[in-house]
């Protein structure tokens, strides 16, 4: 028996609907104001000490200098003009030196500005840092005509690194690997730690001089480390990186003759890397373009 169908049933409402009205916002949380912070000095204590320090011992120096001269005077006039020609001279040579010193210092500065201004995109400010930096490299005089006939920023720039970034890169990598031929032996002829860290740290230093004297640059005592602190940076990842291969290279040989003899010559390898990856990052710190 089929049962009977039981029709829809609808309830119909007189009273309108009311409107949906969307939730309001709670309240934004209050936020703080930052606390002022105290206004650094330009200088640093270290800075301030130093200079102090600098000051006292060249004033001395300079008075002392000074007296001596005077009582030699007193003494007879040959003495003292002698006095007087020993102390010019010793006086001279060291502001020369301070002076050299100084003016490599800004030439790195001067790297920065230039490359600041070929990164600004701006055709007058890109044209006059590539001309600043071709008047300083050893060759670059040749390029300065390409440049000043190009009033696009982007050609030059394009231009910079395939004329004349590309010929420093080269140049750069082969002292990499002429200071890597010279690590790897000496490392693997006298493996001795601490003259690894002699031998590296000297090849080093040597490698980023020379590099930056293939850009223009002729860094002495301070910038020289200054370009330490700038390549410090770059290099030290791979610094890691090659110290955990140097480790794994030793503990996985069992013979104490195998892991001698190859153990020693993972770490010239690794050591040989190194300077490799420094002769990259020096280059880098010296070259005033913009990164891709």
């Amino acid at each position: 028996m089929i049962p009977p169908r039981i029709p829809p049933r609808f309830e119909l409402e007189d009273a309108p609907v009311a409107r949906l009205e969307p939730a309001p916002e709670p309240d934004p949380i209050p936020v703080l104001a930052p606390v002022a912070q105290e206004p650094r000095g330009r200088f640093g204590n270290g800075s301030l000490l130093l200079a102090g320090s600098t000051v006292l011992l060249g004033g001395f120096t300079l008075l002392g200098t000074a007296g001596l001269i005077a009582d030699q005077f007193a003494r007879s006039a040959v003495l003292g003009w002698g006095t007087l020609a020993v102390a010019g001279t010793g006086f001279g040579l060291i502001g020369t030196g301070i002076w050299r010193e100084l003016r490599a210092l800004f030439a790195l500065r001067e790297v920065d500005r230039i490359r600041a201004d070929l990164a600004s995109g701006d055709a007058l400010r890109v044209t006059t840092a590539a001309r600043d930096w071709l008047r300083e490299l050893p060759d670059g005089a040749a390029m300065l005509p390409t440049i000043e006939r190009i009033n696009d920023p982007d050609a030059v720039l394009t231009t910079l690194r395939t004329k004349v970034m590309a010929g420093l890169q080269s140049r750069a990598d082969a002292l990499g690997r002429a200071a890597a031929v010279q690590v790897f032996a000496a490392t693997a002829a006298v493996p001795s730690p601490a003259l690894d860290a002699v031998l590296v740290a000297w090849r080093g230093t040597r490698l980023i001089r020379q590099i930056a004297e293939l850009h223009g640059l002729r860094p002495g005592l301070v910038g020289t480390m200054s370009l330490l602190r700038r390549t410090a940076l770059s290099a030290a990842g791979v610094a890691a990186t090659d110290m955990a291969i140097d480790a794994a290279a030793r503990a996985a040989l069992s013979n104490p003759l195998l892991q001698h003899l190859a153990g020693d010559v993972a770490g010239a390898g690794v050591a040989a890397r190194r300077m490799v990856v420094l002769a990259r990052a020096a280059g880098a710190a010296c070259s005033p373009l913009p990164a891709k």
